[in-house]
């Protein structure tokens, strides 16, 4: 049993794949070939926007974006202590300062009014305003754009989609990707629409950003790469993985209906047992994990254990809050500063997640349900 079945899906899609490749292989462009263009628009076209660059990988995506926003040594940018270290790292990488902000219990998303609240205390006490907000759509659900777009316009905050986990959520008709000043995304293996290796993606409706996006990728380069007119990064998608995530977002709408059905045979054979995922209403999630919270740490532990003695693979994410990591100490923040992110990381665990199962292994539910 696999927790993600990277290989059912490439033999799904093998025929289509290799000739991909082949055709790279065969015209040598592999640094930004015509793939990259190709898919650049279709991604465009997918989420609606008009602007995507892609880059490296996930981590770079969340720099450029900030290196676009203008965010400076000192700056502060809110973020959420639940999600991958990379959200918080490339604030700190260039500078800023992360101030983290608690999530919602249920959405495990950051907090819309523990973030205003802060803001509001900042401001009474006269401190350091923010500068940026980094929201993350957790395991595929959107943060609560509806009310993070107007909070950060009404405060002056420039806003973050980190839709790493996110591609293919929606809110309304609004794909994850659209919201904010900038969006980003990840095509790591293992993400909803991933790559065979790194790679990475940003979104934006402004056209001076995606300028500038596209020079900052390219070592800052201006009219030609001997041109540097930025201190950029390189950080350019290889033309093989541009190739290889055509083939796969073209069969993205197929796998992303088969995510929806199996999380649903989750949740109607799981509500009773375990608390299960909770989607807002008007949202959408792409299933980038399913996720559950046991009663406590102990229950967890317990399943784990017993699912780890049939074979059965279960994930942990996130098993600390950012705060609590070693390199985020210099924050000056401790155990009990975020009690939900806290008690959420006690107690949740993911379930096995692809496109290529409709229904969940009957060793996963004897398991379960019979805990």
């Amino acid at each position: 049993m696999q927790f993600i079945d990277l290989k059912s899906q490439y033999e799904a899609l093998k025929e289509r794949i290799d000739n991909r490749i082949q055709t790279v292989l065969n015209h040598g462009q592999f640094i930004m070939g015509p793939e990259v263009q190709e898919l650049e628009q279709k991604l465009s076209e997918y989420v609606d926007i008009k602007h995507t660059i892609t880059c490296a990988n996930g981590t770079d995506a969340l720099q450029l974006a900030l290196m676009t926003l203008g965010i400076q040594p000192g700056d502060i940018v809110f973020t959420t202590p639940f999600t991958f270290f990379a959200t918080a790292e490339v604030i700190a990488l260039i500078g800023a300062k992360p101030v983290f902000i608690d999530i919602d219990p249920r959405t495990f998303n950051i907090d819309p009014q523990k973030l205003e609240d802060e803001i509001v205390r900042r401001q009474k006490a006269g401190e350091a305003p923010g500068a940026a907000v980094t929201a993350v759509d957790l395991f595929g659900l959107p943060s609560d754009y509806t009310v993070l777009e107007p909070l950060c316009s009404k405060h002056g905050l420039h806003l973050i989609e980190d839709a790493a986990q996110g591609f293919g959520g929606a809110i309304g008709a609004r794909k994850a990707g659209s919201f904010g000043d900038i969006a980003t995304t990840s095509f790591f293996p293992a993400k909803p629409l991933g790559c065979y290796g790194d790679g990475g993606a940003v979104f934006t409706n402004n056209d001076e950003y995606a300028e500038k996006l596209r020079s900052l990728r390219f070592h800052g380069k201006g009219t030609d790469k001997y041109d540097n007119v930025l201190i950029g990064l390189n950080s350019r998608l290889d033309t093989l993985q541009a190739a290889i995530l055509l083939e796969k977002l073209a069969a993205f709408p197929v796998e992303y209906a088969a995510r929806q059905e199996l999380a649903y045979a989750y949740s109607t054979a799981l509500h009773d047992r375990f608390l299960v995922p909770w989607i807002p209403e008007g949202f959408e999630t792409c299933w980038a994990q399913y996720s559950l919270l046991a009663q406590n740490r102990e229950e967890r532990d317990r399943v784990i254990a017993q699912a780890k003695a049939r074979g059965i693979p279960i994930m942990i994410y996130y098993p600390k809050p950012l705060h609590l990591l070693k390199a985020m100490q210099y924050l000056g923040v401790s155990a009990g500063d975020f009690p939900v992110s806290e008690q959420v990381s006690e107690r949740i665990f993911s379930l096995p997640m692809h496109g290529y199962s409709k229904q969940p292994s009957n060793t996963v539910l004897e398991l379960l349900v019979g805990e």
